[in-house]
């Protein structure tokens, strides 16, 4: 019995991991299209080699093939549109709670337009990702979703605009949940854990076989933390909570202009200053955020009643300040927050206004990160501003504006990450792949989850899904806490706690890092293992040497750090 039961196990793995992940995007507008990822998955004629075979028109409009004059590929055109969903489709059959990722090339007859995948099932329309075409040349929309239901549904493509929408090489894979994860845990394996090999030799370099190794995880490598609120100043039980999970912050709100100068002239950076102490004095790193904030509504009113050349000058006085106080205390800024969304600096100084003040910033701190920083790039597959090639497009407006934005210039990508109920795990993954080739870091700054049925396992799905990505490089949960309740979700209750979101941060804590454990070194004095990345404190001890006179020593693991270390005992 127990034979059948681990053999059905270990089919059961291999099934799991019968089908990679394919992490590869394009952020490129090409001359031609790539190949369909999985060769186009449950797609019928995915690449229209045979025509319209499996295609059908969708809303009334048209549908033609078409070929390239250059090198004879051919592709579908939807045409004479004059309602956003007229278009080419395909029917597929959606398996219950499978994720599909969906990647499609799609080209526009003029200009450039926002076009979206849709899916229409039994219970709705679910968007799934959408790109900005552009004409003359191919750009990949990527996407997912996760059916609810088994039955029938519809692929097509809509796009407000009533340009003629070509399509070519679209592919809809689906993968079960335990396939799902495989990917998960082969992606943290290669991009979160290093197999170490520790070797214990005595004072005459001689191995010493036998020697006992404990290994304990003193800090995770990997940046995971909170918001804070002021209220951890006067708070020792929120200081005992934050301070035994986290290694990162984000001030929620004290750092910003309408809470460091509310009268124009007269600044108090009391509370941050404080703050920033705390987390230094429990070795907590901390992100600057933020230093403008496009959004009108933010503005102060005696900001919005300046003048242009006042703006200026007092926008000119901010950056100073605020950086020149914190420089080489924060680890990056959130330089002008949400300027995908919104655009006040823009409206009064022009387009080239954000970019003007990360040139600025870098100026003034060049060892932080420069981010961008804004939501429903991973939240929303329907939102038309936060697109990841909306967002790729801004980040290299930014960097490629001014000489000092150029290579020097140490960009990241911020992802707010304020989730509806149900998040679309299957698109929070494609549009990490599509950002991923800016190749700068990708930090998730503002992670919460709205509350609703299964809360708890709906953040944990989230979390899991950005820690697992190799691209990401750090997670901050918006999770200040406040007496009178948070933003959108606490981790604790007002006795701190723990709700049952908090149980799922910490049970992934624990689960991220290293269990304090003890090797014996083998015939060479080698002792292998696993280790996530981080620092360890790690200590020998010789057989034949009494307990005491054991040797300890520091390690620090990552991606770049050795796979081998000697040990003198």
């Amino acid at each position: 019995m127990l034979t059948n039961y681990s053999s059905f196990h270990h089919a059961a793995a291999l099934m799991a991991q019968s089908v990679p992940y394919d992490y590869s995007s394009s952020s490129e507008c090409l001359a031609e299209p790539l190949e369909p990822h999985y060769g186009g998955g449950v797609i019928v004629n995915p690449n229209f080699d045979d025509g319209l075979k499996g295609w059908s028109v969708f809303g009334y409009g048209s549908v033609a093939e078409a070929s390239s004059a250059a090198t004879g590929n051919r592709y579908a055109v939807a045409g004479n549109r004059t309602r956003p969903y007229q278009s080419v489709s395909q029917k597929v059959y959606l398996q219950n709670d499978t994720h599909y990722t969906l990647s499609a090339w799609l080209q526009v007859s003029d200009g450039s337009a926002h076009v979206v995948a849709v899916v229409k099932t039994a219970d709705g329309f679910v968007h799934a990702g959408g790109v900005d075409a552009r004409t003359g040349c191919w750009s990949v929309l990527k996407g997912g979703l996760t059916a609810a239901a088994s039955g029938p549904a519809e692929l097509y493509f809509e796009s407000n605009s009533t340009v003629d929408i070509w399509v070519d090489n679209v592919s809809l894979q689906p993968f079960s949940r335990e396939e799902w994860d495989a990917h998960r845990g082969a992606a943290i394996k290669k991009a979160r854990k290093k197999t170490v090999r520790l070797r214990a030799r005595d004072t005459a370099g001689n191995p010493v076989p036998g020697a006992r190794i404990s290994v304990e995880h003193v800090r995770s490598g990997f940046p995971l933390g909170s918001a804070m609120s002021k209220e951890i100043l006067q708070n020792q039980r929120y200081q005992q909570w934050f301070t035994q999970r986290f290694t990162v912050t984000t001030f929620e709100n004290e750092m910003k202009w309408y809470s460091t100068e509310v009268v124009p002239g007269r600044e108090d950076y009391a509370v941050p200053d404080a703050m920033l102490r705390f987390a230094q004095g429990h070795g907590i790193a901390v992100r600057g955020h933020n230093i403008f904030w496009d959004d009108p509504s933010t503005q102060m009113g005696w900001v919005k009643a300046l003048s242009p050349d006042q703006l200026r000058r007092a926008t000119a006085k901010r950056i100073k300040s605020v950086m020149s106080r914190y420089a080489g205390k924060v680890i990056a800024w959130d330089v002008v927050n949400e300027n995908l969304h919104f655009d006040f600096f823009e409206d009064k100084f022009g387009s080239g206004a954000s970019a003007a003040f990360y040139r600025k910033a870098h100026g003034l701190d060049g060892g932080a990160l420069m981010s961008m920083n804004d939501f429903n790039t991973l939240e929303q597959p329907g939102d038309p501003n936060g697109l990841p090639s909306k967002y790729l497009r801004k980040l290299w407006q930014i960097k490629g504006a001014f000489p000092g934005n150029g290579n020097g210039a140490r960009m990241a990508i911020g992802l707010e990450g304020h989730f509806s109920a149900k998040p679309n795990i299957p698109y929070v993954r494609a549009a990490l792949d599509t950002l991923s080739q800016a190749g700068v870091p990708i930090w998730l700054t503002e992670i919460d989850v709205a509350p609703g049925p299964d809360h708890a396992r709906h953040l944990e799905e989230v979390m899991r899904e950005v820690y697992s990505h190799p691209a990401v490089h750090g997670i901050i949960l918006w999770t200040a806490w406040h007496p009178n309740g948070c933003y959108v979700m606490c981790l604790t209750d007002n006795n701190f706690k723990n709700l049952p979101v908090g149980d799922v941060v910490d049970r992934l804590i624990g689960e991220w890092r290293t269990r304090s454990h003890v090797g014996v070194a083998d015939a060479d004095g080698y002792y292998e293992t696993e280790l996530f990345h981080g620092d360890y404190k790690v200590t020998v001890a010789h057989p034949e040497v009494a307990a005491n006179a054991a040797v300890v020593q520091s390690l620090s693991v990552d991606k770049e750090s050795d796979n081998e270390y000697t040990i003198h005992v």
